[in-house]
């Protein structure tokens, strides 16, 4: 069974303008946190994987790696989180999330 409230229309105008000022009045959200970069031999070990592994994981396409310098690469916290669990693996730490990776000094 429904139930149903009639309202006047000025009344039913002011809700609306009352409901339309709530929604101007939020808070936007706040923006995403940067991802930190890991370099090769930190995303490695984090992945369980050698140095050499991991460049050839990026090579055929199954990582996206950051370009740092001419010579060096690094790998986004997302993007290993992406990869652990698209392939079904587990970080180095034994279980703990990705996400819970400790900031670098």
């Amino acid at each position: 069974m429904q139930h149903a409230i009639l309202v006047s229309e000025q009344e039913w105008h002011q809700l609306l303008s009352d409901v339309q000022a709530l929604k101007a009045a939020r808070p936007a959200p706040p923006p995403p946190a940067p991802d930190r970069i890991l370099k090769v031999r930190e995303a490695a070990a984090y992945l369980r994987l050698t140095p050499e592994g991991l460049r050839k994981a990026r090579r055929q396409g199954r990582l996206a790696g950051v370009r740092i310098n001419e010579k060096e690469w690094g790998f986004r916290q997302s993007e290993l989180a992406r990869y652990l669990t698209r392939y079904h693996r587990q970080p180095a730490d034994g279980g703990e999330s990705p996400t819970q990776l400790a900031p670098a000094a």
